[in-house]
């Protein structure tokens, strides 16, 4: 899995459109994720119209680069739920699949927190007019980068200890 090695944080987009068919497999990767007592909490929304991405570009302060993206993702969960104090896990780990198969299909994407800030989560509802029993986990601009950059190495081996013998 070279995209957990080649995958960075992309905020500038080229003005070019993602195909359907890239959109869809970023969503089954999203969906293969694993999720507490299987429960897969997501919903996701597909943002294409770009008054509505730049109404998103809002939500945050931190999300005004999403204005330019040919397409947003926002994963949502849902109210109920078997073990719902780990939606935010699950969610977490399906938008990770979700921004390491933007990569490995020439893409680049960008994570941006919404939930459990209670405003921005009520920003993005407001904006996608959400139904009551769906909560915006997060905004995830997406599109063909308008930049290289290679990833820094995160390895840090003070941060690893062994418990038991060493490798």
């Amino acid at each position: 899995m070279n995209s957990i090695f080649h995958r960075i944080s992309v905020r500038k987009y080229q003005e070019r459109p993602v195909e359907a068919e890239k959109i869809e497999r970023m969503l089954r990767a999203a969906m293969a994720a694993p999720s507490a007592c299987n429960q897969q909490p997501w919903e996701f929304y597909v943002v294409r119209d770009k008054d509505v991405i730049l109404q998103l570009s809002k939500a945050s302060p931190y999300a005004s680069c999403a204005k330019n993206a040919p397409v947003v993702f926002v994963p949502c969960f849902r109210s109920e739920g078997r073990a719902p104090e780990y939606f935010n896990i699950d969610m977490s780990a399906a938008v990770e699949n979700l921004l390491l198969e933007a990569d490995e299909l020439g893409l680049g994407a960008v994570w941006m927190g919404i939930s459990p800030d209670q405003g921005r989560m009520e920003a993005v509802a407001k904006v996608l007019n959400l139904p009551e029993e769906l909560h915006a986990f997060a905004l995830v601009p997406c599109g063909y980068p308008a930049e290289a950059r290679p990833q820094e190495d995160r390895y840090d081996p003070a941060r690893v200890h062994y418990v038991g013998e060493e490798i």
